[in-house]
């Protein structure tokens, strides 16, 4: 349900604009009082009348009518609208009323529309009534000539992927022209490519590839962790939407013998999404992958990471340390990123300078200094590492500990009095230490200086609503653990059903071993003890293994035994 704002003709609203703009330095305060003189004799609102008066632009105005309304406005120049949003607001309304559906969220009912008029209950009414259930509705300002435009472009051509397709296939379309016009809303293969995106954000897809094959283009998204494929279509489809691809990623057209990587903003589903572009030349042709990145979602709030109340209690104990690095280890795509934005976000306030080394920046955070490494620049880590430590931070995130002199470098950062976070590739909490010593890291440095270390995976989530339950069977005993005198536990496999796709599984879980570095395990690794005896030690003192993490989610039916083996090698334990 829209909640009701002021009207933006009454004066308030009038002097509260007025201010904003005054204040910014846009406005002074002649012009204003000029406009609300015009006003007089025209009856328009105020913001138009500005507009109009050249006195500020469509888009200032609305980032300043959205600050003052306390709402958000969007610029719709980058925006990829939802089909299914379309489906609910008649076209002859959206004209009428200068609005712009954007995006439907189909569980929640809710449906995002673009407005330059917040006021006109009108309209809203109408969409309700149109609609044999009421959606909720969600509005963001944007320029009434913006909205126009894109009112145009959306309701005037087909969007979803296999209305695209058909007209491709029934119509001529020349691929060589496409360079000289991929600005043109009128070309499917623009149209197409749009649909793809927002089709794999719809899905909760982190990453797309476009595969072409000897005679057709593979189309696969990477949905919680695993790669599935959703079209096939001819390979003369494939030199058009390479192309597409890479003039929206700011790449180069023409080169197509060479690795490129680019990187696309758009606004979809009423949120920025990033996209970090990846093209690879195959025998086949150009393969490009697509890692989606969504800020909204980037961003978990530390008590909503699925940790156990010990879990979380020894995670802030470790991050209440003033000085040390924390080290985060795990595979590619383990969710390392996502609990390290957590961690920093956590501790991000007025009060501190958190600065941050990344290869790229992935999630920006306000009050949060985020630089990227860059070989153009020769700012690789080490460098940047010196260069940060003479900007007075208080906390320092290294993207990753690759060599020697990098891990020197954060080794020293942590020596010197700053919180120091950074990941490595290893397999386990305990690994980290070998690692460490393997690249070079002397033994009486790192003893003293680590204060934690964190090893997590990503596992699937059951579906709620299909999963199975059963009573393990006798080799599943021994995997979890139980008596075998007693009776069997009660565990789930995945089932089938609409929600989730008929997958069995929805989402993911973070399943973790957090080892707190304390006195004895420092003395152990400045003696260089082995990693079993230091995981003797640590299990001693109440160290929770991944595999003993995975099996209580296993046992409580948040994932099934068969996911929990696929992230985590259980062979140890048969």
């Amino acid at each position: 349900m829209t909640t009701a704002k002021p009207s933006a003709a009454t004066p308030a609203l009038h002097r509260q604009l007025g201010q904003v703009l005054i204040a910014k330095g846009i406005l002074s305060e002649d012009q204003l009082r000029i406009a609300l003189l015009e006003q007089t004799k025209s009856n328009l609102p105020i913001g138009k009348l500005l507009v109009r008066l050249g006195f500020v632009s469509e888009a200032t105005l609305r980032d300043a009518l959205s600050e003052s309304l306390g709402t958000k406005s969007i610029d719709l120049s980058a925006v990829i609208v939802d089909p299914a949003a379309l489906t609910l607001v008649p076209l002859d309304i959206a004209k009428r009323h200068h609005l712009l559906p954007l995006s439907y969220e189909e569980h929640s009912r809710l449906l995002t529309i673009a407005v330059s008029d917040i006021n006109d209950i009108v309209a809203f009414d109408k969409i309700r009534v149109f609609n044999a259930i009421p959606p909720e509705i969600e509005l963001v300002l944007a320029s009434e000539t913006e909205i126009d435009h894109a009112i145009d472009q959306a309701y005037g051509y087909e969007l979803s992927i296999d209305g695209i397709l058909n007209e491709i296939e029934t119509g001529e379309i020349d691929f060589r022209g496409l360079q000289m016009r991929v600005n043109e809303y009128s070309q499917p293969i623009v149209r197409l490519i749009d649909s793809i995106l927002t089709d794999a954000v719809k899905h909760d897809a982190s990453d797309i590839h476009f595969e072409p094959e000897t005679g057709f283009l593979r189309i696969r998204y990477r949905i919680d962790g695993i790669l599935r494929q959703v079209r096939s279509l001819h390979k003369s489809y494939w030199p058009g939407m390479a192309v597409r691809l890479k003039v929206i990623s700011n790449m180069n057209i023409a080169e197509t013998r060479s690795p490129q990587d680019g990187r696309i903003t758009l606004n979809m589903r009423g949120r920025q999404i990033d996209f970090r572009v990846s093209v690879q030349p195959t025998i086949h042709g150009e393969n490009i992958v697509l890692r989606i990145l969504d800020r909204q979602k980037g961003l978990v709030p530390l008590d909503k990471l699925g940790l156990t109340d010990r879990q979380l209690g020894l995670l802030r104990l470790i991050i209440a340390r003033p000085e040390g690095i924390v080290l985060l280890t795990g595979p590619t795509s383990s969710g390392k990123t996502t609990t390290l934005y957590s961690i920093l976000n956590d501790l991000n306030s007025e009060t501190v300078n958190i600065m941050t080394l990344e290869d790229p920046v992935e999630y920006p955070i306000a009050l949060i200094r985020q630089t990227s490494v860059s070989e153009s620049a020769k700012l690789d880590f080490a460098n940047g590492i010196r260069s940060m430590m003479r900007q007075d931070p208080d906390i320092i995130l290294v993207g990753e500990i690759r060599d020697a002199e990098t891990a020197e470098m954060a080794m020293r950062a942590a020596m010197t009095g700053h919180q120091v976070f950074s990941t490595l590739h290893t397999n386990s909490a305990i690994g980290a230490i070998p690692r460490l010593l393997d690249i070079g890291v002397p033994p009486d440095i790192l003893a003293g200086n680590i204060i934690g270390i964190i090893a997590q995976r990503l596992a699937r989530r059951l579906c709620p609503y299909c999963k199975i339950p059963y009573q393990a069977e006798s080799h599943e005993n021994h995997l979890i653990g139980a008596d075998p005198s007693g009776p069997s536990p009660v565990i789930f496999r995945p089932g089938s059903c609409e929600r989730c796709d008929f997958q069995g599984y929805r989402g993911r879980i973070a399943i973790m071993e957090i080892l707190r570095i304390n006195a004895d395990i420092d003395e152990m690794i400045a003696h260089r003890n082995t990693a079993r005896e230091i995981q003797k030690a640590a299990q001693n003192n109440g160290f929770v293994s991944l595999a003993e993490d995975g099996l209580r989610r296993v046992l409580d039916g948040t994932t099934s035994l068969a996911e929990l083996g696929r992230v985590i090698d259980l062979t140890g334990r048969i």
